[in-house]
């Protein structure tokens, strides 16, 4: 296990390195929250756990400072579950490995789980804490956030009672978050029944991979491929020019991450492979000169495979192709109130197609309803040309930015006499819990801060040692100070 020489944060790396060795990617964040409850046990303090699966624990204030009103901080439990290429990794049982990399701490191989692991262990020192100055204190765990919202969701009147919330789930330790998208899930399924080619047809697996990937709304406006969309570029093209038939399709792994790897199983006339190889290099050189600068060497990869294989009908293979390539993705337009900033994007993440049945899965964000419901249109018409079943689900409301929030204020103003410069006041293009949790809570003031994490959502994931420990130090002087 690594180890970080920082005495007077200790604590933080050290409950982080404890949740590393639980697993708790989302819709399995059991054996964290039993940890959380009995870490609360041990240490006297009040535990309760919602039907939902959030836990919130609460600590007195203080002695003296009783009169503060309340402060919540919350932070969520679950993590992304990504892998490097033939990497063996089962997220439900093995532990994440953690190690340093100069100023960062990444994984082997894997997500880290800073996102939102470092936000976690944050609260559980300040709960631990004997020495911090505080009022009094609810610490809010919740469950699914990156899978859906369930959690947050979940969160009914009366379960907090405190009507100021500190989220702990921003990645740039100079910027204080007061505003983000909405979001939704876009889930569309079809079936077919599968065709026997002939003995003219040999197989191969053709994959796309070495992308970036990264998280589907801090990253999207960063023009980076989506390995899908170029997967189906390479099919429509060998669909069209040389009788390419597919037999099945893994391409991306859940719907918040920007896909890195994509895989078709293919067939294809054995007197055509020469074509096929001259639009896998044609296509693959045309990759990698559109994201020159953006990503490494973009690799295309066609081996041969066992054959036989099942393929798709035709008529079924030419909806799928032509659903797909005609799917929005990435940015789909940038704010004209906010400098830089996307106001409605969507992320092409799962598409698979297998044994007859084929699923596809996007994400769509957006700070303006009416562009939401526009980009809802457009997907379904997009995939129901394709004879897809399409459904709209888990929708989220965005958080709408609240400038002269007394809470904004009063951390600010601590984060300028900490640093000497202000915090970068934003709202962001992903879904954060504050917009959530604010929907059951009307009156509630929400920031969001911490520490500094690059790529979450892929295994170049990485938390910056010297943010987390700056951060410490902010974190103690809110407590201290409001």
């Amino acid at each position: 296990m690594a180890s970080i020489e920082t005495p007077a944060h200790e604590v933080v790396w050290k409950h982080f390195y404890k949740i590393c060795s639980i697993p708790h990617i989302s819709k399995h964040e059991e054996k964290l929250a039993a940890y959380i409850c009995d870490f609360a046990k041990q240490l006297s303090l009040d535990c309760r756990k919602d039907p939902a699966g959030n836990i919130l624990v609460t600590k007195n204030a203080t002695s003296g400072l009783e009169d503060r009103p309340g402060l919540i901080l919350q932070a969520h439990l679950d993590m992304v579950p990504q892998k490097n290429e033939n990497i063996i990794h089962d997220f439900l049982i093995d532990p994440i490995k953690p190690y340093i990399d100069g100023d960062w701490l990444r994984a082997q191989n894997t997500t880290l789980g800073a996102d939102n692991g470092i936000g976690v262990s944050y609260i559980l020192a300040i709960l631990e804490s004997q020495t911090i100055m505080h009022g009094p204190i609810e610490a809010l765990f919740t469950v699914d956030e990156e899978a859906g919202m369930s959690g947050a969701l979940g969160i009914k009147p009366g379960f907090l009672q405190g009507r100021r919330l500190v989220n702990l789930d921003t990645e740039d330790d100079r910027e204080i978050i007061i505003g983000c998208a909405g979001g939704k899930d876009c889930t569309a399924t079809s079936s077919y029944q599968e065709e026997t080619p002939d003995n003219t047809y040999s197989a191969y697996s053709l994959t796309v991979k070495g992308l970036k990937g990264g998280h589907s709304g801090i990253d999207i406006n960063l023009g980076r491929a989506n390995a899908i969309k170029l997967l189906f570029r390479l099919l429509y093209a060998g669909a069209s020019n040389c009788n390419l038939r597919i037999s099945s399709i893994h391409g991306g792994t859940i719907r918040n991450a920007i896909p890195r790897e994509a895989t078709a199983v293919i067939m294809i006339q054995k007197d055509r492979t020469s074509k096929l190889k001259t639009i896998v290099d044609d296509l693959g050189q045309a990759f990698n000169t559109e994201y020159q600068g953006i990503e490494n060497e973009i690799q295309i990869e066609c081996v041969s495979y066992q054959s036989p294989c099942n393929v798709l009908p035709n008529t079924a293979q030419q909806a799928l192709l032509r659903s797909i390539y005609a799917c929005p993705n990435g940015v789909i337009r940038m704010s004209n109130h906010m400098r830089d900033f996307v106001e409605t994007s969507t992320n092409l993440g799962i598409v698979h197609c297998d044994n007859g049945t084929i699923s596809v899965n996007c994400l769509l964000r957006s700070s303006v309803e009416s562009a939401m419901t526009d980009l809802q249109n457009t997907l379904y018409c997009a995939l129901t040309q394709g004879n897809f079943n399409v459904t709209f689900t888990g929708g989220y409301p965005g958080w709408a930015p609240n400038p002269d929030s007394s809470l904004l204020k009063s951390v600010a103003g601590v984060y300028e006499a900490e640093y000497g410069r202000k915090p970068d006041i934003m709202a962001v293009h992903a879904g954060l819990e504050c917009g959530i949790i604010g929907a059951q809570y009307p009156d509630m003031e929400s920031i969001s801060c911490g520490p500094t994490i690059k790529y979450p959502h892929s295994p170049d994931e990485r938390v910056s040692v010297s943010s987390v420990n700056k951060f410490w130090q902010f974190l103690v002087k809110i407590l201290e100070s409001i």
